[in-house]
């Protein structure tokens, strides 16, 4: 299924993990519009490009992830936030739900949970085929 060409920005810190989620969500028709390396320039990223999808990794240096995320559904409300970590505890998770996070990359992801982490979390922005 093509993506409809959905504008994506990713923030992580890691230059691969970068690379692996620009080539996977390309592949299946996301457009990537912005790739920041830290929380701070990532926000600023997403309120100029106001993309319709945000990878955001937790933990980062400066602002973490989930202080970001706050900020994005306060000031981004229809923008779908997708947390990137390797540090799926049930605590960071339910305080990520909490603050808004509509799904969860976990590392390592190869292409197929990537694509279908996103899918889920973006169904409602694709048309019905």
């Amino acid at each position: 299924m093509k993506h409809k060409n959905l504008t994506t920005i990713i923030v992580d810190d890691n230059e691969m993990t970068r690379m692996l989620l620009r080539t996977i969500l390309r592949s299946v028709g996301y457009r990537i519009v912005g790739e920041a390396l830290n929380g701070e320039s990532g926000l600023t990223m997403a309120l100029k490009l106001k993309p319709q999808i945000v990878c955001l990794d937790i933990l980062m240096p400066g602002s973490d992830g989930l202080e970001i995320l706050r900020s994005l559904n306060e000031f981004l409300p229809d923008s779908v936030v997708l947390m990137v970590t390797g540090k799926n505890d049930a605590d960071t998770v339910k305080r990520a739900l909490r603050l808004g996070a509509k799904g969860f990359i976990i590392k390592p992801f190869n292409a197929k949970s990537v694509i279908l982490a996103v899918d889920r979390a973006t169904s409602h922005l694709l048309p019905v085929e």
